[in-house]
């Protein structure tokens, strides 16, 4: 099982940006996922294989309105991206629940083999 405390994620609405034709990851989104690579490579985190559940607690950093939704892409990219696991398309069972808020946010993340 691997455990990590993340930064809140930025939304889907600002994850990704249009240049032209192109879709890219944001600037946001980028130094979201330069975070969580950080997180997983001090945690000596290696890719687990399989069938996968992930829990996610999310705690905004402020009480405006967001959708729980909306922060899914980011996060599951990101960890997938730092090699928590191989690909996305493992993850068989996914909870998310949203706490109250917290200065700064942030997101604590289960991640178990089934």
């Amino acid at each position: 099982m691997i455990e990590l405390e993340l930064p809140f994620p930025p939304s889907v609405n600002h994850y990704y940006r249009r240049v032209g034709p192109r879709t890219l990851i944001s600037r946001e989104g980028r130094a979201f996922r330069r975070k969580v690579c950080a997180v997983l490579a001090a945690d000596g985190v290696r890719p687990l294989t399989g069938q996968l559940r992930i829990e996610i607690e999310l705690y905004p950093p402020d009480r405006r309105r967001r959708d729980i939704d909306n922060v899914q892409k980011a996060l599951l990219d990101a960890l997938e991206h730092g090699s928590a696991y191989r690909d996305d398309s493992q993850i068989v069972k996914l909870e998310i629940e949203k706490g109250a808020p917290v200065r700064g946010g942030r997101t604590l993340v289960r991640i178990r083999k089934i």
